[in-house]
């Protein structure tokens, strides 16, 4: 992470991926804390989501799934805050111009929820609260998904090296 950062490297950190990119350029992930997040729940983009390369012009609020009760506590400075739920305010954020790190897990679909041990949430309620949200955010992750592609994709043999 810390390399990819310092070569500017297109880079993005879902769930412990996130929170390592968070800690490693600066900010602090606290194990434990608050509330556990399981299943789909609604991910409130901010303002400053507007003017991002992966998240402008999404909807206001996007259904994401979720698998965790670490969480980034203090963002890094300079990092630019673009996603936030009631239970876990860093739901993503960006470090620099090349590097994303996510909360949740936009690459899962609810059949993955199913194999998670959800402790305090009944299995079948998280199954069924992704399943019913799937049409909205598979589309939207997906979008995301290749604007971070196209991004990787751009980048000159010189920017690689």
């Amino acid at each position: 992470m810390g390399q990819a950062l310092e070569e500017g490297v297109p880079l993005f950190g879902i769930c412990l991926g996130g929170q390592m990119l968070a800690e490693v350029a600066g900010g602090e992930v606290t194990g434990d804390t608050g509330a556990p997040e399981n299943g789909s729940l609604p991910v409130t983009l901010r303002p400053e989501a507007a003017g991002d390369p992966l998240f402008h012009g999404l909807p206001p609020v996007v259904p994401a799934i979720e698998h965790h009760k670490d969480a980034v506590t203090r963002l890094p400075a300079g990092a630019v805050w673009l996603a936030e739920t009631r239970a876990c305010p860093y739901q993503a954020f960006r470090v620099g111009e090349l590097a994303w790190g996510v909360q949740f897990h936009p690459e899962v679909l609810p059949s993955r929820v199913r194999e998670w041990t959800p402790d305090g949430f009944d299995p079948e309620e998280v199954y069924a609260g992704a399943v019913a949200d799937e049409p909205v955010s598979t589309p939207v992750w997906r979008e995301v998904a290749l604007r971070f592609a196209k991004i990787v994709s751009g980048r000159t043999p010189a920017d690689r090296a």
